[in-house]
Formats: structure tokens, C-alpha cells, sequence
């Protein structure tokens, strides 16, 4: 009984997630495919966005409650014997390492605020401009065995695009723009120092007039990934019995 719970609780979590790509991508179909929009087509897909985060907000909170049930469901079969709670454990760790687990613990919040305008010359430029600060961030945190990264909330893993979508940045399939906030679990006094080393990337970025805010902290939250993601080509290797 609990395996067909589990079963169909996990089909719901598709459907909602289905239900998620698919607003999303019809709302920014509309918005981007027309160009230069009138006033009061403007207004109305302004309406239709706002509809179609509300259907996503409670897509998502449906999809929390359906992922608690699962849990519900695994636990309770792992608890029925020594082997099952084993590979219940293993499953949380996988899930953690692929980031779908929400996390916290101690870390570093950077915050990054873009450059004064240059009112002599007229002069305005972003972060958006510069995606591969980001990108030099993330993998100064990574190299500083950062344990979980997200950047503006949204987590970043092997599978997150972070790339220019106009004057934002898009991550995730999510656009996000100035300031910019990239929170990371690990040792806080190794990850400051990476970030702060003489030179290194707050040194660039200070240098290009961003204003940069560092700060060590306790307890840095971080969320889970909320993309599914589907392999298509690529396939587990048959291990040989031999």
C-alpha cells in the first residue's frame, strides 16, 4: 500500500512540475515573441503574468506537500528493516549531492550592488554585463570546497545555465538582476579568504566600481534545485558480473 503511495505521489510531483515549465514557458512566449508591445497590450500581459505566478506559487506549494509525502512514504518503508533505512539514508545523500535538498549551516553572503552611473559621459553598465564575474565567483567557491551555492535563491548545480538575457541574468530559467546575492555553505573563514585574497575576485570587482558587501556568517540557507531534470542520451554503465 505505502509502495503505491509512493508510486503515485511521485507521478503527481511530475504532473505539477509539468504544470510548472509549461506556465512559464507560455507566459515568456508571450512576452518576448511580440516585441514592442502597446500600452494596453502591456497591461494585459502584465495581468496574465501575475495570474500565471499564482498558479505557479501554488503549483509549488502543492509540489512542497506532495515531496513531504514521499519522504513520509520512504521513511516509513525504511523504518520496516535495517537494509531499507540504509538505502533510505543513501538516497537522502545522493539527493543532497544533486542538490534537491534545501540546506544550511555556517558560510559567506556576498552581496554585490552594480556601479554608480557615470553621469560625466552617461556611462550605465550591470552585473548582466558581466556574467563571467559570476561565473569566476562560483568557481573560486567551489575550488574553496564550498558544500551548496545559490545565487539569488536560486541553487546552483551542475546543470545551472547562468547566462545574459537582456539586462538581467538568466539562471535557472529564472531572471534575476542587480543586487546580486550569492550565499555558500562551507568554512567560512576559508571561503572569505578565497573571495577576499589580495588580487583575487572582490579586488576585481571593487576595481570595476561594484560595490561588494562580505560578511562570515552562522547560518546561511540555501534552497534546493526545483528544476527536473531528464537524461535522454546518456545511460548508467552495465557493470560486467564477471
Amino acid at each position: 500500500m505505502k509502495k503505491s503511495n509512493g508510486r503515485l505521489a511521485i507521478t503527481m510531483v511530475s504532473l505539477f512540475l509539468g504544470i510548472i515549465l509549461a506556465v512559464q514557458f507560455k507566459t515568456v512566449n508571450k512576452t518576448l515573441g511580440e516585441g514592442v508591445l502597446p500600452t494596453q497590450r502591456a497591461q494585459q500581459l502584465a495581468i496574465e503574468l501575475k495570474k500565471a505566478q499564482e498558479e505557479r506559487d501554488a503549483a509549488l506549494k502543492a509540489l512542497s506537500e506532495l515531496e513531504e509525502k514521499i519522504k513520509l512514504y520512504e521513511k516509513g518503508e525504511a523504518e520496516s528493516n535495517v537494509y531499507a533505512e540504509n538505502l533510505y539514508k543513501d538516497l537522502e545523500r545522493y539527493r543532497t549531492l544533486a542538490g534537491y535538498v534545501d540546506l544550511e549551516g555556517p558560510g559567506i553572503v556576498l552581496e554585490i550592488q552594480d556601479p554608480p552611473v557615470d553621469l560625466q559621459f552617461g556611462i550605465e553598465y550591470t552585473i548582466a554585463d558581466d556574467v563571467d564575474l559570476i561565473l569566476q565567483i562560483i568557481s573560486v567557491l567551489n575550488a574553496a570546497e564550498a558544500e551548496a551555492i545559490s545565487i539569488n535563491d536560486q541553487r546552483y548545480t551542475s546543470f545551472t545555465e547562468i547566462e545574459k538575457a537582456g539586462n538581467h541574468i538568466e539562471i535557472n530559467g529564472v531572471s534575476i538582476g542587480s543586487p546580486i546575492i550569492i550565499k555558500a555553505i562551507g568554512d567560512p573563514e576559508t571561503l572569505e579568504s578565497a573571495l577576499a585574497i589580495k588580487g583575487g575576485i572582490i579586488w576585481t570587482l571593487e576595481y570595476y566600481d561594484y560595490n561588494v558587501h562580505l560578511t562570515k556568517e552562522k547560518n546561511v540557507q540555501v534552497p534546493k534545485y526545483r528544476k527536473l531534470k531528464e537524461f535522454i542520451y546518456a545511460k548508467p554503465v552495465e557493470q560486467d558480473s564477471n
